[in-house]
């Protein structure tokens, strides 16, 4: 019997403690923290837990109270000594306070050898994606987010892969969009860490990307993304709360965030963007309709859930600038009667119904539209709410001229026609030419069923069944919230589906990415949209390829023991990275490596996934890349050509 299960067999002696065969853990922490004497004589009347939480003094036993109320709150527990063990390595601060229950930083490490394996017919053939959580104390952090190495440093145009010479810093360009001119006007591509990157680049691009528009993990446990999508509610909200919390500092102050969710974290997620970029700079919440009510969905007991969210802030409402936009929509019948003799001026003009100006003129409504458009008219109510006095008087006037029709010129605005007190709106004003076709428009709604999620799969040549986002609704983002030129960011890249839409439309981009999806990478994608892809929205804005990127990854230090870790396949290559890591300086300063020697036989005994969890917390996360600080170290033996691109990359912003 493990010290856990004997512990809880005695905790149910003591009514107070036990609730229907459950332990009252809060009732045990408080007995404990006034050291009831009912429990501590239940818990000296065990000899193995009297030698576990007691200390002999000079012959008197001594209660060791924050020993046992760490061993009680763990909800972790491990076999025997290991909870002790575990304790000993740091869940706690140093004030027996829990981090899960503290501010905290929680990275989030994927077995990068589950790749998305291509050709599958069911999500559910996908290899088990399994993470590792590690939560670090506040007093730790300073140094986990410093500035870390860039290496393996590539600019990528449609002739191939090439050494980066060094960065580009547009003069021209950055006067144009109003940023500094020594501002990078490189599109970056970066691999490692997300968290770690942002801070990486934060001095670099602070206040200059006018739009982050990210689809993280929703958290469903559905994701075919290799993200870790079934985070614990409470682990999920922080470990998004780490990363908007320093993403908000890359915003321009015009600039907004858009995040794509579904509805399992919606309302956390709102309240969460509510607390961080401030109520006030909430713009709206869209709802996407990606699919229909049909296949096993429409089985599913209630609604059928076929949308999915994006909810958008402002970094400064006031400052945010909305480049208005519309759909395409059907012949509006609202619009039934036409102007008969339109050149004639409103003075004379005499209205007959739509049908007989068609029966006239001999053609189809959409010839009708193309030709007469600023004869095809309708009556409205006038909205009183949202006219001035003298538009308000105007109305007044009209209606006792009914047969009048009269105008109110508008700086800056279309004028206002009435008659008999009625408005009559244009068909002109609702349309648009869209690829060489006049067709009918309507304000853009936050409400999205215009884009189409099927048939996508293939779009930048890269394949991901489950996840992917159209490029059209990408473009319609990137077009309402940007200008050309305009710097925008994706943290959650996947298969790069913002960078390619963003090279389209001709906007600097950075995107970051943690994980390998070999030939459905996003890298392979951006080659291609180089190369000329006609996929997605190229034909409809003309794209014919060129330009270029720069491609860069974090130096890895201990990343590499995390994923030779996360790599092995029996005990012994574990215990061999085990004699590895215990004389290089990767264990953590909280390590004890000589108790893990004295329990290597409990070690032996455990899961290879427990194995696996215990040599992964004792590394040092501090160090899992080399800090840009360090850069000079001997040890590290950088070449001097990453050490020149690196300080090129953060001289400026030092």
């Amino acid at each position: 019997m493990t010290l856990v299960d004997e512990l809880k067999e005695l905790l149910q002696k003591d009514p107070r403690l036990n609730s229907n065969g459950s332990i009252l853990k809060n009732k045990v922490t408080e007995l404990a923290l006034k050291l009831d004497r009912e429990l501590l004589k239940l818990l000296l009347s065990n000899s193995r837990v009297r030698q576990h939480f007691f200390k002999e003094i000079e012959g008197v036993l001594i209660f060791d109270k924050d020993k046992f109320v760490k061993f009680i709150n763990n909800k972790e527990f491990l076999p025997g000594s290991y909870t002790a063990f575990k304790n000993k390595i740091g869940l706690a601060n140093e004030n027996g306070q829990y981090l899960a229950q503290s501010k905290e930083v929680i990275l989030v490490w994927p077995y990068k050898d589950c790749i998305l394996e291509g050709g599958q017919e069911k999500p559910d053939e996908k290899r088990k994606e399994i993470f590792h959580n590690v939560i670090l104390a506040p007093d730790e952090i300073d140094r986990l987010l410093e500035p870390k190495v860039f290496t393996n440093f590539k600019r990528i145009d449609s002739s191939g892969e090439h050494p980066l010479e060094g960065f580009r810093r547009d003069p021209e360009i950055n006067r144009k969009r109003g940023l500094p001119e020594d501002t990078i006007t490189d599109n970056l591509i970066i691999k490692g860490n997300n968290l770690l990157v942002l801070y990486s680049l934060l001095k670099e691009f602070k206040g200059k990307v006018k739009l982050i528009y990210i689809d993280p993990p929703y958290n469903t446990g559905n994701d075919e993304f290799q993200y870790n999508d079934n985070f614990r509610h409470s682990t999920w909200l922080t470990f998004m709360k780490n990363r908007l919390e320093v993403a908000k500092e890359f915003l321009s102050e015009d600039g907004s965030i858009w995040i794509n969710i579904d509805d399992n974290e919606l309302a956390y997620l709102q309240i969460l963007l509510d607390e961080i970029m401030g109520r006030d700079n909430y713009i709206c919440l869209v709802t996407v309709k990606r699919s229909a009510s049909t296949g096993h969905k429409s089985i599913n007991p209630g609604p059928v859930n076929t949308v999915d969210y994006i909810l958008g802030y402002a970094k400064n409402k006031k400052k945010w600038k909305y480049n208005c936009q519309y759909v395409v929509r059907e012949y509006d019948k609202a619009y039934s009667l036409f102007i008969e003799n339109y050149e004639e001026g409103p003075d004379k003009w005499s209205f007959i119904s739509i049908h007989k100006a068609l029966e006239n003129y001999r053609c189809s409504i959409d010839e009708l539209i193309e030709k007469y458009s600023e004869r095809i008219i309708r009556f409205a109510e006038p909205d009183y709410t949202g006219v001035g006095k003298e538009t308000r008087k105007l109305i007044d006037i009209s209606k006792k001229y009914p047969n009048k029709v009269f105008i109110q010129k508008r700086n800056g605005f279309p004028d206002i026609y009435l008659k008999n007190g009625k408005r009559i709106l244009f068909y002109k004003d609702k349309i648009k030419k869209i690829n060489n076709k006049i067709v009918t428009i309507e304000a853009l709604t936050n409400i999205w069923s215009d884009i189409p999620f099927q048939g996508i799969a293939k779009e930048g040549g890269v394949v991901l069944k489950k996840g992917k986002k159209p490029e059209k609704l990408l473009k319609r983002i990137i077009e309402m919230s940007t200008n050309v030129n305009d710097i925008v960011m994706d943290f959650f890249m996947g298969t790069g589906t913002t960078c390619a839409v963003a090279h389209k439309m001709g906007r600097q981009y950075i995107g970051v990415e943690q994980l390998d999806y070999e030939e459905n990478s996003a890298i392979v994608r951006l080659k291609n949209v180089i190369n000329g892809d006609q996929t997605g929205i190229s034909k409809e804005i003309g794209w014919v390829g060129g330009g270029d990127f720069v491609y860069m990854e974090l130096m890895k230090l201990n990343e590499t023991v995390v994923e030779k870790i996360e790599k092995a396949e029996t005990t012994k290559e574990l215990l061999g990275i085990w004699e590895e890591i215990s004389y290089n300086g990767f264990l953590s300063y909280r390590v004890d490596s000589k108790l893990f020697s004295e329990n290597i036989k409990e070690f032996k005994i455990l899961s290879l996934h427990e194995q696996k969890k215990i040599l992964l917390e004792l590394l040092d996360y501090n160090n899992l890349y080399v800090s840009y600080s360090e850069i000079d170290d001997s040890i590290y033996n950088i070449d001097e050509k990453i050490k020149v691109l690196n300080k090129e990359l953060y001289m400026k912003r030092s």
